[in-house]
């Protein structure tokens, strides 16, 4: 075997250019479908990123109405049918497989300035009541003040978190840590500022890509679970937030914590939970990208076929250029089988070198066409290794026919043979 390997690279060697050029058809068919797997893996990557954001894996489960998010407002009410999440339930959530960690919240949306500093109003903003996890959760970070603490629960304490937004609309050009502000008639001291610990850029290429990517929900504050009903006056259904272990556990995850409070605290024919996850759309844009770039793959992988066809020939010149050399093996006494062998295995060293370098040129113009397209590089390992077996196996077929042709030769023509 390894004599029929060394004399496979001193047969290439010593006709290099011919080599190089038979070897094209397969450096070209393999670059393309490494370059093109590349591809669709980068653009799915960015797909995921855009729509999920960098590293959250946040699910959150809500309730709908009629197939549509009900809005909790001064307008819609609360929602009959629905118990509160129990402290049982809760447990059981967090211990749901696939869960990192979990918080229950309440959110408003409010369009009708009932948030004020002195004279000044938000006309939009969404006020949330979170629970001691719902920071962690979601990824946020207090980076002025301080954040909640046990004992802000305990009292039942009227402070409040802000985001950027709320600041730069309320608190222009001053310090609003410790300030009071009105939410709804009630007062509350701002404690702290908050941002999300990843700033997530999405890529915006056109203007869908603005509308489903960019946030436009405006202002935004915190105040502790426990005095939601003083401000609003009555208790309202509560949302979940899950932290996925990972991106793809975040569709099986949002569907059985939705199913198991469907379960035990609702009773509404009108009003389920449901989980308002960014997966599914994912899944869908990438089924699109991957049944388009799989004709690309069937495309590009006619190029294989004409590598192929050129191994046949360049081997069946080489049977020929060798004729009177298997004539003498022959003579000699060497069997079918090994001069069979020995022809096959220069056919798979000269494909598997062709596969090979195919691998290193698609790599290079993952590259390139990364930087080009602005999309992440994605080598696919497994891609790669089936390219080289798949080299290997064209080598077997192309050059099959060639070497039975060889151990076929009758040992007195090829000696007579010129």
């Amino acid at each position: 075997m390894l004599e029929n390997i060394r004399l496979s690279f001193q047969g290439i060697w010593s006709h290099k250019l011919r080599s190089i050029l038979t070897m094209l058809g397969i450096i070209i068919g393999i670059a393309a479908i490494i370059t093109i797997v590349s591809t669709i893996k980068g653009t799915n990557e960015q797909i995921k990123e855009n729509l999920i954001g960098s590293g959250n894996n946040n699910v959150t489960i809500s309730v709908y109405r009629d197939g549509y998010e009900y809005e909790f407002n001064n307008y819609e009410g609360i929602p009959d049918g629905i118990d509160p999440i129990s402290d049982e339930l809760f447990e059981e959530i967090c211990k749901t497989k696939n869960v990192k960690s979990a918080s229950l919240f309440n959110k408003r949306s409010d369009w009708g300035e009932s948030v004020y500093y002195n004279s000044t109003s938000l006309s939009s903003s969404y006020i949330y009541g979170i629970d001691s996890n719902y920071l962690s959760t979601c990824g946020y970070t207090v980076y002025k003040g301080r954040g909640f603490h046990q004992s802000d629960f305990d009292k039942y304490r009227k402070v409040v978190l802000i985001d950027e937004h709320t600041q730069e609309s309320l608190f222009p050009g001053i310090d609003p840590i410790d300030k009071v502000i009105d939410i709804n008639g009630e007062p509350f001291t701002v404690i702290g500022i908050i941002k999300k610990m990843d700033e997530f850029k999405p890529t915006i290429n056109s203007v869908e890509d603005y509308y489903s990517y960019m946030d436009d929900s405006g202002c935004s504050l915190y105040i502790p679970s426990v005095v939601w009903p003083s401000v609003y006056s009555f208790d309202e259904p509560q949302f979940v937030v899950v932290k996925a272990a990972n991106t793809d556990s975040m569709n099986s995850v949002g569907k059985e914590i939705a199913s198991l409070i469907n379960s035990n605290v609702v009773t509404s024919q009108t009003c389920k939970y449901k989980s308002n996850n960014a997966m599914k759309e994912l899944e869908s844009l990438q089924d699109i990208s991957n049944s388009t770039n799989t004709q690309l793959i069937w495309i590009a992988s006619i190029s294989l076929l004409v590598g192929g066809i050129g191994v046949m020939n360049i081997m069946l010149v080489s049977v020929t250029e060798r004729t009177r050399e298997i004539g003498l093996k022959k003579a000699i006494g060497a069997r079918k089988n090994k001069i069979l062998f020995q022809f096959l295995t220069e056919s798979m060293v000269l494909t598997s070198l062709g596969g090979i370098l195919g691998v290193l040129c698609g790599i290079g113009l993952s590259r390139v066409v990364s930087s080009i397209a602005n999309i992440p590089v994605a080598i696919s390992i497994p891609a790669a290794i089936i390219a080289v077996v798949f080299s290997m196996v064209i080598g077997i077929i192309f050059g099959l026919i060639p070497s039975i042709q060889a151990a076929n030769l009758d040992p007195i023509d090829a000696l007579r043979y010129e």
